[in-house]
């Protein structure tokens, strides 16, 4: 296939030379407002040149970035690209589809569905077009390209306005190198983790609520009848929900089990004004009610059951490969609960190798906390019929489910990447939290959940030393300071709290501080 970056403009500037003086000269790029044109360049090109340069002019100041953007760029919609809902039953032949303008959430048939993209107009560029352009994008304020998600907006969301997006430039969180925790603790030289805790809310459903928030915003700008959004939360997903539908000014609805998330979790949905109803159930039970809910009264499903969130949350894979230079990592390692996010990654993934980013897909693990492990018990026993458990209280607060709404896709991410679930006890996953503190990091229990699982697998030989391996922290452990108190208090009935780091008591005093500090530096 000859390669479109040849003849084809990037998908919304190329460069064009310049006549001014090789001092003053500017990178000139021209926008196609509609988004590519096919190869043969069969639809006009309309361009608008704009300036960018060290001493290009700001903006006018009563025009805000959104304006600058519309000015510069159209409304960026694309008559090239399109993305539809389909039933999720992958190797079934289905004529059934959905606008992604339909409220529906599940296929005639009761499937899951999946946002299906139109990969033979995203084949018309080849891998390097895609390279550069979403690589042109990062670190810029350009409205929406400055949001990690937005910023791959051709493979999220292709159809909608930018001026009906929400967002707080989510994304783009670092991936940095776990070393001492890597060579110390388990013997590896390239353990990455990617901190998708470092977000507009502290978690990695920024990702997911961007695209789904933008979607009702441009669904009741259409005059849908739509009064709010709503979902059933362990904690995250409520925080995420209630900011995004603030920022957008659309009424959030919550349903969290009654003392069952952290007072952090708890505060985010409360401060950004949500209808919060706090229920005396677990998870699962808020979840069969928000469902009945949303069947009844115009609010909108905000759950991973609605797929548009997945489409926000697989970009974290791009991002991955992004910071790798787009080179693919061996082994992913996801924390999982209702199980959408693995799916999300291996999506992300998928679609990186099959538009020809990258050349093959890495091995993803899921891990689970073994006091909520249903996918865990799936895979050990073969894959043979799924069985929901009654999930156990856990410090993966999180992931604390024990019917997962994204099952199949789950299993379908794991088989398709020859991946593996492996779990943690709440001893494991507080030790591996502890110890992830102690080298310098200061990470949520789910994450403590992955690492958990990272050691038994390295144990086993099944990850080798020098596999490039990325565990995927998935909240910021800010949120989750009471489960650190309470083990560096050694408060945790049933766990030794081998790595507690409790204050010492000292007297006010010179000798006595002094004391202390011989005592222990001695250790040291």
């Amino acid at each position: 296939m000859a390669s479109a970056m040849s003849q084809a403009p990037l998908l919304h500037w190329k460069v064009r030379k310049s006549t001014a003086p090789a001092k003053k000269r500017s990178i000139l790029f021209a926008k196609a407002e509609s988004g590519p044109v096919s190869a043969d360049h069969s639809e006009p090109l309309r361009v608008a040149a704009v300036a960018v340069s060290e001493n290009s002019k700001r903006r006018p100041g009563d025009e805000n970035i959104r304006q600058e953007a519309a000015r510069l760029h159209g409304n960026g919609t694309s008559r090239e690209f399109s993305a539809k809902y389909v039933p999720f039953c992958p190797g079934v032949a289905t004529d059934e589809e959905y606008s992604l303008d339909e409220i529906v959430y599940r296929s005639r048939s009761g499937a899951l569905l999946d946002v299906q993209h139109d990969m033979e107009a995203l084949k018309r560029y080849d891998g390097k077009y895609w390279r550069n352009l979403f690589d042109s994008r990062v670190g810029k304020t350009t409205w929406p390209y400055g949001s990690g998600v937005w910023s791959k907006k051709e493979w999220v969301l292709p159809e909608i306005d930018n001026d009906h997006i929400v967002s707080a430039f989510e994304g783009n969180s670092n991936l940095f190198w776990a070393e001492r925790y890597g060579k110390e603790i388990l013997g590896m030289n390239d353990l990455w983790v990617k901190h998708c805790g470092i977000s507009h809310t502290g978690s990695f459903k920024d990702l997911g609520m961007t695209v789904l928030v933008s979607q009702v915003n441009r669904l009741r700008k259409l005059n849908r009848p739509l009064v709010g959004v709503g979902c059933a939360s362990t904690g995250d997903t409520s925080a995420a929900l209630s900011a995004y539908c603030a920022a957008a000014g659309i009424p959030s609805i919550v349903f969290l089990p009654a003392n069952r998330i952290s007072m952090a979790q708890l505060v985010q949905p409360i401060a950004n004004g949500a209808l919060v109803l706090s229920l005396d159930t677990d998870f699962d039970g808020c979840m069969r009610l928000i469902r009945e809910i949303t069947a009844e009264l115009p609010i909108y499903l905000a759950n991973s059951l609605n797929s548009l969130r997945l489409e926000g949350q697989k970009t974290a894979a791009i991002e991955i490969l992004q910071q790798f230079d787009w080179q693919v990592p061996d082994w992913v390692i996801v924390p999982g609960g209702n199980l959408g996010n693995i799916y999300a990654f291996y999506k992300g993934f998928h679609m990186c190798k099959e538009l020809g980013l990258v050349d093959r897909v890495p091995r993803l693990v899921c891990a689970q906390a073994a006091n909520a492990n249903p996918l865990y018990l799936h895979y050990k026993s073969g894959w043979k019929d799924f069985k929901p458990m009654k999930a156990s209280t856990t410090f993966a607060s999180a992931i604390q489910i024990g019917d997962p709404v994204s099952i199949d896709r789950a299993v379908y991410a794991i088989k398709n990447s020859d991946g593996i679930v492996e779990e943690a006890t709440e001893e494991e996953l507080m030790d591996a939290s502890a110890l992830a503190d102690l080298k310098g990091m200061f990470i949520c229990p789910h994450t403590g959940v992955a690492l958990a699982a990272l050691a038994k697998l390295r144990k086993r030989g099944v990850i080798g030393l020098h596999d490039r391996t990325v565990v995927v922290s998935t909240a910021h452990g800010l949120k989750f300071t009471q489960s650190k108190i309470d083990y560096h208090s050694k408060e945790i009935p049933d766990i030794k709290c081998r790595y507690a780091n409790p204050p010492l008591e000292v007297k006010a005093e010179f000798g006595s501080v002094m004391d202390v500090l011989k005592k222990k530096l001695a250790l040291l």
